[in-house]
């Protein structure tokens, strides 16, 4: 019984207790400087109320540029390319106007007592103002029912949210440092 104690104290100390089940679609990393590259790990922890994951799409918000999904064993990527809202300047004098504005991952299985994660690499423009937070909408398809993870508030007012968006926290760039 001791080891059972253990093990339990163990995993809630991980976060890994029962109380993952009510846990949302998250970034593992939830803050960046502007003008950086960023690697977007999107955890999906739970299914529909029981029922597997087969589709994640991914909306990216403007100013996140120069996406590109991360192949997935079992699963199929299609993007979305669109126009950005404005120009923004990228590596080597590059000026980037349009492009991949939301992954769609489908074609695989993720049971509801597993989690994974779902990740893409990007650029935070140098554009963008530090100190505010861009919200992604991620929709979670099931075989049984659809959890659309884009739910926004002032911090106050987010353990109220039934579907929070992954927010990513916008920090400055370090003084002298340019990538552009």
């Amino acid at each position: 019984m001791t080891s059972v104690k253990i093990l339990a104290g163990a995993l809630a100390v991980l976060g890994l207790s029962a109380g993952i089940s009510a846990a949302h679609v998250v970034l593992e990393t939830p803050a960046t400087e502007v003008g950086k590259p960023y690697k977007a790990v999107f955890k999906v922890t739970h299914g529909c109320k029981g029922s597997p994951t087969v589709k994640v799409i991914i909306e990216f918000p403007e100013g996140v540029i120069a996406v590109k999904p991360m192949p997935k064993a079992g699963w199929q990527i299609t993007t979305e390319k669109a126009p950005y809202a404005k120009e923004y300047k990228f590596y080597h004098g590059l000026v980037l106007k349009e492009g991949v504005k939301r992954i769609v991952w489908s074609g695989g299985s993720l049971p509801d007592d597993f989690y994974d994660e779902f990740v893409a690499s990007a650029f935070i423009a140098g554009e963008l103002a530090a100190d505010q937070e861009l919200a992604f909408t991620v929709t979670q398809q099931c075989e049984q029912g659809e959890m659309r993870w884009g739910e926004t508030a002032e911090p106050e007012h987010r353990d109220h949210l039934e579907y929070p968006a992954p927010l990513l926290k916008l920090l400055p760039a370090p003084k002298g440092e340019h990538h552009h």
